[in-house]
């Protein structure tokens, strides 16, 4: 079965970390004894939080095995790492901060899920997320399209995989609502846009085989990967054009609040 993979993820390195470090700026940095960070990829961002907000011990929490052993690179004093659903992942009141950057999206029920996040913080605790909220670009768009063209529907038994961030992300002031039901007196919540300029139009597909077209690589046989990400670069390009350079305007919702 197809894993993430570290190398193609890191590919767009600088623009994935700009989220997560504008989410980081949020977090008031006093007292942060015991956190965690929930899908933590590689590790490297975990790592570099940890030292920023001077965290005594945190711990990283990811299902992906390949993710998992990137992130044994940069264990070190107080910065650990171990495979979790964050789904399901709860713990005893006893954390200052709850940590998720870009992977509270590819679960459901957020409502259900952050309510068990928000049970792990002892009083005063923090909860910082940033989910993904551009379900509505053709980079989603097109790979949902030709998930239901031959021959991939039916190597999909005719049920293609959903667009988690279409299905599972709420509206920014949906968020909000919850986060003051769960018992953040003043919750901050924000959609940005983040405008990455790309080399070319092209450079999108490889941004999304690190990220959303691993649903379907998941469920295709080895022989339909590259056919589908070929099918669906002839598709996105159709759609947004082949510039040189290209701008990816990529909207975010960053949440935070403290109890």
């Amino acid at each position: 079965m197809a894993d993430w993979d570290p190398a193609q993820y890191e590919r767009f390195k600088a623009q994935r970390s700009e989220p997560f470090w504008d989410l980081v700026e949020l977090i008031q940095p006093r007292g942060i004894d015991r956190a965690a960070d929930l899908g933590c990829g590689t590790g490297e961002l975990t790592a570099a939080a940890a030292e920023r907000l001077g965290v005594g011990e945190m711990v990283g929490i990811d299902s992906s095995p390949n993710m998992l052993e990137s992130a044994s690179a940069v264990v070190a004093p107080g910065v650990s790492f171990a495979s979790g659903d964050i789904a399901t992942w709860t713990s005893a009141a006893d954390l200052d901060l709850v940590l998720a950057n870009a992977s509270l999206q590819w679960v459901r029920d957020h409502p259900g899920v952050l309510a068990r996040w928000v049970a792990a913080l002892r009083p005063g605790g923090q909860l910082a997320v940033q989910v993904p909220a551009n379900g509505d670009h053709h980079s989603h768009l097109a790979s949902a399209y030709v998930a239901t063209l031959e021959p991939f529907v039916s190597a999909f038994d005719g049920d293609p995989p959903a667009d988690p961030v279409t299905a599972n992300v709420l509206r920014p002031e949906e968020y909000s609502m919850l986060l003051y039901e769960l018992g953040f007196a003043e919750p901050h919540v924000r959609l940005q846009v983040y405008p990455h300029v790309m080399p070319s139009s092209a450079s999108v597909v490889e941004w999304t085989r690190g990220t959303s077209l691993i649903r379907f690589f998941k469920r295709l046989p080895d022989e339909l990967h590259e056919p589908f990400a070929e099918a669906y670069r002839t598709e996105l390009l159709s759609r947004i054009g082949d510039h040189r350079p290209y701008l990816f305007a990529f909207k975010r919702i960053l949440m935070w609040g403290k109890l």
